[in-house]
């Protein structure tokens, strides 16, 4: 009888054991994104008409560029996420102390009056103004040949800065958009185009009805702004950028732009 009751139990608890590993169900598998911690956002204003820094894919509608791959690996350093804003070059930085993105990656080159308004990141690129002309044209060299000429250049850039200082010129038109101050020149509404060298290499490149002619006009360096007050945002840009640079991570993104390391 103890034998037949010892039996029952040990066959009653493999019963319930078989039950309880039949009805365990396997853990499902997270959704992508699921179990992960959503990442802080940072906000990044630009005007993307500026190839090769910033530009929107017409195909894919995506936002593309040296500045905004450069500023994505920035936020990553940072443990960030990148949202990119796109807005117009006239209102960037009214945007920016509005407090509608908390920094600007835009091809903005770092000037004295701009840092009355905005802190600046370390510089990350070395650019210059050089003036573009139609291929044809064999009589404007240097600036001293703009003497009596009309120009074009994008609005509140350092090349209507450039155009502005130099003595001579009959007029200057400003345009919203770089593409548009290349247009006015390839429809001779123009003689030359001031424009930063990179996009102006862009374009050249792209189309070949225009050339650069001589030297840079100028020596600048481009930076991230960040509204004034955001010393602990500055700090960290500046050592995720040092952190790219070190690990190579700048070098890889500058060489798919530029074909180079920089």
């Amino acid at each position: 009888m103890k034998r037949n009751t010892v039996l029952w139990i040990v066959v009653a608890a493999v019963v319930v054991l078989a039950i309880g590993l039949a009805m365990k169900k396997p853990a499902e598998k997270a959704a992508p994104g699921e179990a992960q911690k959503e990442l802080p956002v940072l906000k990044v204003g630009t005007d993307a008409a500026f190839p090769p820094f910033e530009f929107q894919d017409e195909k894919t509608g995506e936002l593309k560029g040296f500045d905004l791959d450069l500023i994505r690996a920035i936020a990553d350093e940072m443990g960030m996420k990148a949202e990119i804003i796109n807005t117009a070059w006239d209102g960037i930085i009214p945007g920016l102390l509005n407090g509608n993105y908390d920094v600007i990656a835009s091809g903005m080159t770092i000037t004295d009056e701009r840092a009355q308004s905005v802190d600046f990141s370390d510089p990350y690129f070395t650019a210059g103004q050089v003036i573009v002309v139609l291929a044809e044209n064999e009589t404007i060299k240097t600036p001293q040949d703009l003497t009596g000429k009309k120009v074009s250049c994008q609005i509140n850039t350092t090349g209507d800065l450039a155009a502005s200082k130099m003595k001579g010129i009959a007029e200057i038109k400003r345009f919203n958009l770089a593409p548009d101050a290349f247009l006015e020149l390839k429809n001779g509404g123009v003689d030359a185009c001031i424009m930063d060298r990179a996009v102006a290499e862009d374009f050249v490149k792209q189309d070949k009805s225009f050339k650069i002619v001589g030297n840079p006009i100028t020596v600048e360096y481009y930076g991230f702004a960040i509204r004034k007050g955001r010393e602990d945002l500055l700090k960290e840009i500046n050592r995720a950028l040092a952190a790219l640079k070190s690990s190579g991570k700048y070098d890889e993104i500058y060489a798919k732009y530029f074909g180079t390391e920089s």
